[in-house]
C-alpha cells in the first residue's frame, strides 16, 4: 500500500495544530514541526496552570483578610484561630469578599472573633 502524503486525515491533523499554534512567535506559529512541539508545551502548561491558580487565588484571599483585619487590631493567623474557635464555618474567598462589599457583616464576624479570643 502506497504512502498517503496529501490525504485529507493528515491535512487536518495539521491544521488542528497549527491552528492551536496561531499566535506563536516566528516559525513556532506556521512550520508543523515546530508548532507541533510548541503546543504539546502550551498545554502542558496551561494544564499546570489551572492547578496553579487554585493557590494564587487562595494568597489574594489572605493577603485581603490579613489587610481588613489589621485595621482592626488583629493578625491574619489570630483572625483564623479565632475562628475555629468561635465555630464560625466561613471559607476565605467568602471572607475576603465579605470584607470588600459588606465591612458591617464583616465586623461582625470579627466580633465573633475577639469574643472567642
Amino acid at each position: 500500500m502506497s504512502r498517503a502524503v496529501d490525504g485529507s486525515k493528515r491535512k487536518n491533523r495539521r491544521i488542528k495544530i497549527l491552528k492551536l499554534a496561531k499566535g506563536f512567535r516566528g516559525r513556532r506559529g506556521t512550520n508543523f514541526k515546530a508548532a507541533k512541539d510548541a503546543v504539546t508545551q502550551a498545554l502542558s502548561d496551561a494544564y499546570v496552570g489551572r492547578r496553579d491558580k487554585k493557590g494564587t487565588m487562595r494568597s489574594l484571599w489572605i493577603v485581603r483578610l490579613n489587610a481588613a483585619v489589621r485595621t482592626e487590631g488583629l493578625s491574619y493567623s489570630r483572625f483564623i484561630d479565632g475562628l475555629t474557635k468561635a465555630g464560625v464555618l466561613i471559607n476565605r474567598k467568602s471572607l475576603s469578599n465579605m470584607a470588600i462589599e459588606d465591612p458591617a457583616a464583616f465586623r461582625q464576624v470579627l466580633a465573633a472573633v475577639k469574643a472567642a479570643l
